[in-house]
């Protein structure tokens, strides 16, 4: 069996939230560099090596608050990973780059970049693995308004209905009793492996809000969420049994 591992994670621009008050007391990280924050994605670098698709949220992509480290290829580099992309999706000039990230083992055949629908500073990044007959796999950061949201999710119905297989993974920002939830997995196309952990926030985890989903023709494994509290969400992983007579690039 091909087995694809994969792993969802909000790395925070790599700080290092332990407690609510953080929010509070150390948002002038959000804006001024710190010198814990390259150790912090050492730590970040040593839990997604052991992956082979990493999908990132939340990633700096080289401003003053990062010291101008693109995060993203600062990871691919520090885990070894041969291949990333990072997409912009905010940019505040030399203040901050919000982007989400993709760091992968694999070669993929094709990478794409959409802005969702809402207010300007949400995208996903579409990659493919194995030409059109492989897998898909769709990282995305949601908005955090509802009404936006579900517009985004029949963005991305849309954008996946033709595919056969298909992975949907990152902060969604609703839970699995969601009308958005329910949306995005109308009719069974895409289904959701587990939905009884939680991951936010990272130090108390009391909601659902990251995600990874995949089409109804995959096999899925290990699904779990990882205990790690590196920033205030936690990563989520699982393997993915690849279909016979799907051939991934090496």
């Amino acid at each position: 069996m091909q087995r694809l591992r994969l792993l969802s994670y909000n790395i925070q621009a790599g700080i290092d939230t332990q407690r609510y008050r953080q929010y509070v007391t150390q948002s002038w990280k959000q804006v001024l560099p710190h010198r814990d924050r390259l150790s912090n994605l050492n730590r970040i670098a040593s839990v997604v090596h052991g992956y082979d698709v990493v999908g990132l949220q939340e990633v700096d992509s080289g401003s003053l608050r990062s010291g101008f480290v693109d995060q993203t290829e600062y990871l691919a580099h520090q885990a070894a990973f041969p291949f990333w992309y990072k997409q912009v999706n905010r940019s505040l000039g030399k203040i901050a780059q919000n982007s989400n990230g993709l760091l992968s083992r694999l070669r993929p055949s094709q990478i794409t970049e959409h802005k969702l629908p809402g207010l300007p500073g949400r995208g996903v990044i579409v990659s493919s693995f194995g030409g059109d007959d492989g897998i898909t796999v769709c990282i995305m950061h949601l908005a955090l308004g509802r009404r936006a949201r579900l517009r985004q999710v029949a963005f991305i119905r849309e954008l996946v209905t033709d595919l056969p297989h298909v992975v949907v993974m990152g902060d969604l920002n609703f839970g699995c009793d969601s009308q958005e939830m329910r949306l995005l997995t109308q009719g069974g196309a895409l289904w959701q492996p587990s939905c009884q952990m939680n991951t936010f926030p990272s130090w108390r985890p009391i909601r659902k809000i990251d995600h990874i989903l995949v089409s109804d023709t995959l096999q899925v494994e290990n699904a779990k969420v990882v205990e790690y509290p590196l920033s205030d969400h936690l990563p989520i992983g699982i393997d993915v049994i690849i279909p016979s007579g799907v051939r991934l690039a090496a």
